[in-house]
């Protein structure tokens, strides 16, 4: 199970950074609503530009702290929890605006994963 753990920590982990540091401003079919970027993302669901730079900060943050969380082990579940709250939010905000259901699946998945690897 630890290493199955280890994974998820690595995909979880480099996959939040490869959204917000490389692929925040090119289009994607997961993006909410019409938007092809982070940003129109963000006002699709009635959200500040300045709420997206705050949460995308912290974000990067947690995902760091995921990642080295494979060597200092007390970081796992903070770490975890903290994606997980703002995963939830991210698949509230899908269905906030009614987005069709595969459009949320990357951030529920990811939030599956965060709560295996709290608890795991």
């Amino acid at each position: 199970m630890n290493y199955i753990v280890i994974a998820f920590q690595i995909i979880v982990g480099l996959s939040i950074l490869n959204v917000w540091l490389l692929q925040g401003k090119k289009p994607t079919k997961w993006r909410g609503g019409n938007a092809t970027t982070i940003t129109e993302e963000f006002k699709e669901y009635g959200l500040s530009t300045t709420l997206m730079y705050i949460v995308g900060v912290i974000k990067v943050i947690l995902a760091i702290l995921l990642i080295a969380a494979i060597w200092y082990p007390v970081l796992k579940q903070p770490a975890a929890l903290g994606l997980a709250a703002l995963l939830l939010g991210s698949v509230a905000m899908h269905i906030k605006i009614k987005d069709p259901l595969f459009k949320s699946f990357p951030a529920a998945l990811f939030l599956v994963m965060c709560l295996v690897i709290a608890f795991a």
